[in-house]
């Protein structure tokens, strides 16, 4: 039997908060992490191609990537072990939360994920050694269309819980908001939100 989900909306219109149910006992938990039918039965169209792991150590920031269109990529994002901050940044022109960013605490011990529209540059900073993400993606990796967003960008203004002292010499150096290279447009979805 699927096992039920709940899907809302975040402070940014296509950011989704997903809480599976936990079933636990005396061996540990059990959780359905993904079942297209009970996603779709909550209006959550959109179809995962692609999955990434990564493991981080305290501190380390991945991120903020995205792909231009046309392989944008949608990202359902989760702590399997440790605890990150997740943060996605709206990059859609003409959407009233361009250039805003929203972000959530992923842990271990609490089944909620985020998902984030192709259209947001996502990253997160591990909070913990030994964290494991993983990221269901709409669209499979395509090495033309990766772009960066620099996380330090004041006019973006990420409140990071802590200072990253792990990062990239490429990411470290993604352009501003100002300057970077992105290619979406808003379009009002209303419960389309969750596409």
């Amino acid at each position: 039997m699927p096992m039920p989900i709940e899907i809302t909306p975040t402070e940014i219109e296509g950011v989704l908060e997903v809480r599976g149910k936990l079933f636990t006992d005396h061996r540990g938990f059990f959780t359905e992490l993904y079942n297209t039918d009970v996603w779709v039965e909550k209006g959550f169209t959109q179809r995962f191609l692609q999955d990434n792991l990564s493991l981080s150590c305290k501190g380390t920031l991945r991120g903020l990537h995205y792909q231009i269109e046309p392989h944008g990529m949608g990202k359902l994002v989760r702590a399997i072990t440790g605890r990150v901050f997740d943060v996605g940044v709206d990059l859609r022109r003409g959407s009233p939360t361009f250039g805003k960013w929203v972000g959530r605490e992923l842990s271990a011990d609490d089944p909620m994920a985020l998902y984030f529209p192709p259209q947001f540059a996502h990253g997160f900073v591990a909070l913990e050694d030994d964290t494991l993400v993983l990221y269901k993606c709409t669209s499979t990796h395509a090495p033309d269309a990766e772009r960066i967003l620099n996380y330090k960008d004041p006019e973006i203004g990420i409140t990071w819980p802590l200072e990253p002292t792990e990062i990239t010499d490429k990411d470290a150096q993604g352009p501003m908001l100002k300057d970077a290279d992105f290619n979406f447009v808003y379009k009002a979805q209303g419960r389309a939100s969750r596409d």
